[in-house]
């Protein structure tokens, strides 16, 4: 009986194994992309930067990858015996579309601009919210909002910002800096509970000099906006 008991159990792992979803996934940040050594920030990724369209991926070659991801494990993990996939591959695909939607939107802005102190990173995009992360005594501290939390950690000299919403739904972003500091990689993941594929989109932008506004405004106590071509004094 216990070798019987042995041997479901042994069977029961094998599945486990080769089946996606019986083991829990690898977190995105891990503890050790938590802490610096050293207390100081990598990598300055601080300024404007614009974006590269001829490196950066086009979303249709992106969503053919995907679809030859899926096309690889649709019969396996639908635990057909094999020949006919179509059905679970289209409706693997269907749900993989919303994301590259999310994705294509959410790296839309063609112009970048970061923000670097000791402790501190801000990626402003036109159009879009902000992303944040702090490391204060050389740890992350993940920030957390009614949509949801983000924590933001170091893989070596790569920043991962992985955001985590109410609904189900991931976005993991990735940002690698050029050794000459004048090209900036991003690499978007979007991931959700409804999907077992996720979708990746890889974005390049260039540094550039961003000239000084045409005029310099203060906001004053009588909530007017005052403005000048000149500089202000506040």
């Amino acid at each position: 009986m216990k070798r019987q008991q042995a041997g479901f159990l042994a069977l029961f792992i094998v599945v486990c194994l080769a089946a996606t979803g019986c083991a829990a996934p690898e977190p995105v940040i891990s503890d050790d992309m938590l802490v610096l050594e050293g207390g100081d920030l990598p990598v300055d990724l601080s300024g404007s930067w614009a974006m590269d369209y001829a490196r950066s991926d086009n979303v249709n070659d992106a969503l053919r990858e995907a679809m030859y991801q899926i096309s690889r494990t649709g019969g396996r993990s639908a635990g057909l015996p094999g020949g006919d996939y179509a059905g679970p591959i289209n409706r693997d695909m269907a749900k993989v579309m919303p994301l590259a939607r999310l994705a294509e939107l959410i790296t839309r802005s063609d112009e970048l601009t970061i923000t670097q102190t000791d402790n501190e990173i801000i990626v402003e995009r036109i159009d879009d919210f902000s992303m944040f992360c702090a490391f204060y005594g050389g740890v992350s501290k993940p920030t957390e909002s009614a949509f949801g939390k983000e924590t933001c950690g170091w893989e070596g000299d790569r920043l991962v910002s992985h955001m985590e919403f109410i609904d189900g739904l991931e976005v993991v972003n990735r940002f690698t800096v050029s050794e000459d500091g004048k090209q900036l990689r991003i690499i978007t993941t979007v991931a959700s509970d409804t999907s077992r594929v996720p979708f990746t989109l890889s974005r390049y932008y260039w540094k550039f000099e961003k000239p000084a506004p045409a005029y310099d405004c203060i906001e004053t106590l009588s909530m007017k906006r005052v403005c000048t071509t000149g500089t202000l004094e506040r």
